[in-house]
């Protein structure tokens, strides 16, 4: 062990943590969840307190030899070589001041180590022109960002493998339902490139909301006020995360506004939410689909991934389908506690940012996961029974609905009500009534009765 201090007094760190006095009390007193901050949070902070070091350097706000070594450490930090020295727990003190602290001295001891044991101070060096909050925020939009760019790679991949299936699937005709009951028919693709449309527009969504997470409060210093900060340090830091990146970072306009408020972080929430409930229901869908494979629909048959059972042989269940739905309650309850954080803001600052941070970048780092592991095992898999779509097409009893235009929609009701009754097909009933009324030519009413001109029609 060996003792550390901080304005509070002393006390006793492991010999061998980079970290200090404030990070070892934020350890004992918040022993919650065991849960810690995500590795992408981390790599954000790394990078901004690297950029924000060469700034300072360059602009005369810290000896250079400081500033190059404080800079050296941070970007090992952003490489996870370090990644073991943040223990502080997810749940923590309010605005994630025990966080920062933690990246500070990380930062200042590993500095003092590459230059020989010369002291580099956390708050007075490492934290030169800056604070809480205005650094946290900036991380975490920065963190967030990188995640939600890597979900909308995977749901555009998803969506290709969706339309793809879609163009395969073209000419698979089969009975429509609305309200799970029997609708007019349409084809096996025309529903999948319906579930790549839906994506697509998820997809632009996550665009949006990735763009509010460029602006940054870095140089708001506390309350927004830049106190001790400097604007053209600040200006520089931003230009070099800018090119360490290749994300367009760009200052808050108001500052004050951009502590006050995490707005940016309940519209990604909220785009990660909305993706959320599309895929859920795209997922229940083809669990219906699917279902069977004697006794429900049976229309597709999604790729055989384990035994689903240990007492039933050989039953095989939709497990992808299953596993992203249960990632997506998830999301879905991720928002919810994201968005209580951001209603929690007051006056200056929202102290909550720790809980929307976890949240956030929990939603986005499985969601990613899981939609590539649903694609890539699932979707890509899929496989048309033709011969069932085809079954039930010729049965759905909303095949009449092409008859209206002509017959009207009373008496077609009524023939679809004694085919219900009767049992009889709707084409011979359809016939029957035709010759009797003389409304179409016979052969124009077995055209528009076969399930592929319905189809084509919608």
């Amino acid at each position: 062990m060996r003792m550390e201090r901080d304005s509070l007094g002393e006390v006793p760190v492991a010999a061998a943590a980079l970290w200090g006095a404030q990070t070892q009390r934020a350890v004992e007193n918040y022993p919650i969840s065991g849960m810690r901050a995500a590795p992408v949070l981390i790599q954000a902070y790394g990078l901004l307190k690297a950029a924000m070091a060469e700034a300072n350097g360059e602009t005369g706000r810290l000896p250079k030899g400081k500033a190059q070594a404080i800079a050296r450490a941070a970007r090992e930090v952003a490489a996870h070589r370090h990644d073991g020295q943040f223990p502080v727990d997810v749940f923590q003190a309010g605005a994630g001041v025990s966080f920062h602290m933690n990246v500070n001295e990380v930062l200042a001891r590993r500095a003092s180590q590459l230059l020989g044991g010369r002291g580099v101070d956390a708050n007075d060096e490492v934290n030169r022109g800056q604070s809480t909050n205005d650094t946290f925020p900036s991380a975490m939009r920065m963190a967030l960002r990188f995640e939600v760019d890597g979900l909308a790679t995977a749901v555009a991949s998803c969506a290709q493998a969706f339309a793809a299936k879609g163009r395969e699937f073209r000419g698979v005709v089969k009975a429509g339902r609305t309200h799970l009951q029997d609708a007019v028919p349409l084809t096996l693709g025309q529903e999948f490139g319906g579930y790549a449309s839906a994506l697509r527009a998820c997809r632009r969504e996550l665009a949006h909301a990735g763009d509010g997470l460029l602006e940054l409060g870095l140089g708001g210093s506390a309350a927004g006020t830049g106190l001790n900060a400097s604007a053209r340090t600040t200006r520089l830091a931003l230009a070099k995360l800018r090119r360490a990146t290749g994300h367009r970072w760009r200052a808050a306009p108001d500052l004050f506004a951009a502590m006050q408020s995490q707005l940016p972080m309940a519209v990604a929430s909220a785009a990660m939410r909305n993706l959320a409930l599309e895929l859920i229901r795209i997922s229940n869908d083809l669990r219906l689909l699917a279902s069977g494979p004697r006794t429900g629909l049976a229309e597709i048959a999604l790729p055989a991934l384990q035994p689903g059972s240990s007492i039933m042989p050989g039953k095989v269940n939709p497990v992808m389908p299953e596993m992203l739905a249960m990632v997506c309650f998830q999301v879905v309850g991720n928002d919810s506690a994201t968005a209580l954080a951001v209603q929690a803001g007051q006056i200056e600052l929202n102290v909550m940012m720790p809980a929307m941070a976890y949240a956030t970048l929990q939603s986005a780092g499985i969601m990613a996961k899981a939609l590539e592991r649903f694609t890539a095992t699932c979707v890509r898999g899929i496989q048309a029974n033709r011969k069932r779509c085809a079954t039930f097409a010729g049965q759905t009893m909303a095949l009449a609905t092409a008859l209206t235009p002509a017959f009207g929609y009373a008496r077609t009701a009524k023939l679809v009500q004694e085919a219900m009754r009767s049992g009889r097909p709707v084409l011979e009933l359809a016939l029957e009534l035709n010759r009797r009324e003389k409304v179409l030519p016979e052969a124009e009413v077995k055209r528009l009765l076969q399930p592929s001109a319905a189809a084509r029609t919608w």
